[in-house]
């Protein structure tokens, strides 16, 4: 299991290189305080916003997964459409998870988007795996990057968090910087990427899991965020 700024993080398997990063002064390199302050509010943005689009791109050794839907970081639940990329559409479907359960309804022609009433019936559910699944660590990951209030900016450079560089995503020039150590684990700095602009909103996460070679990687999209109704025994985590 992966967890965002300050809450557990996987063990490293490597660093991606995902992105080309702009011309700009060599990093990593330690935040500044207006930085640091960015990175600690980045995911108190999300919880601020309700609910965020999301695109979830999930390396597994098949092939990988795509799961296209919304986060809801109020009830911390998650509602996509999953589908293969590279290989068959066996795994194609929708599917709604909160912390600790995942319920997919298959679905032979999996839509585009999401219907916006989740099907009444046919939902599977199966324990949320926090180890093994790279599927399971990237839906986590992705609820846990809200929080009910910022992370502590002070804190943040001291565990290893760090300015990695900037890029552009859909024409925004954003910053790179790269989560602290969890806690009492001090290898794992630098697991986890941020692209924030510079009112500290996420445009797109990395994430390295113990499950993959490759990241997982979850982009914010510009898509309207459509609220979560959850399927019938989807429960909002505590």
């Amino acid at each position: 299991m992966v967890t965002a700024i300050g809450v557990v993080v996987v063990a490293a398997v490597g660093v991606t290189a995902f992105l080309a990063v702009d011309r700009e002064p060599a990093g990593p390199r330690p935040l500044t305080a207006d930085e640091a302050n960015l990175l600690a509010v980045t995911r108190f943005r999300n919880y601020e916003a309700g609910g965020r689009a999301v695109t979830i791109t999930v390396p597994t050794t098949s092939g990988g997964l795509v799961v296209t839907g919304s986060v809801d970081y109020r009830a911390k639940i998650g509602y996509g459409v999953v589908r293969g990329a590279g290989r068959g559409t066996s795994s194609d479907g929708l599917i709604q998870w909160n912390t600790t359960t995942v319920f997919l309804h298959p679905v032979v022609d999996a839509p585009a988007e999401v219907p916006a009433t989740p099907p009444a019936s046919d939902w599977h559910r199966r324990p949320l795996r926090t180890a093994g699944s790279s599927l399971d660590s990237a839906l986590l990951i992705a609820l846990d990057l809200g929080s009910d209030r910022p992370d502590n900016a002070e804190l943040l450079p001291q565990n290893g968090a760090a300015w990695v560089g900037r890029d552009e995503i859909g024409g925004r020039r954003v910053d790179i910087m790269s989560g602290p150590a969890a806690r009492a684990k001090p290898d794992t700095a630098g697991n986890v990427r941020y692209w924030l602009d510079p009112d500290g909103t996420m445009h797109r996460v990395q994430a390295d899991v113990a499950s993959e070679p490759q990241s997982v990687v979850i982009d914010f999209d510009a898509r309207p965020y459509v609220p979560v109704r959850p399927a019938p025994g989807v429960v909002p985590t505590p």
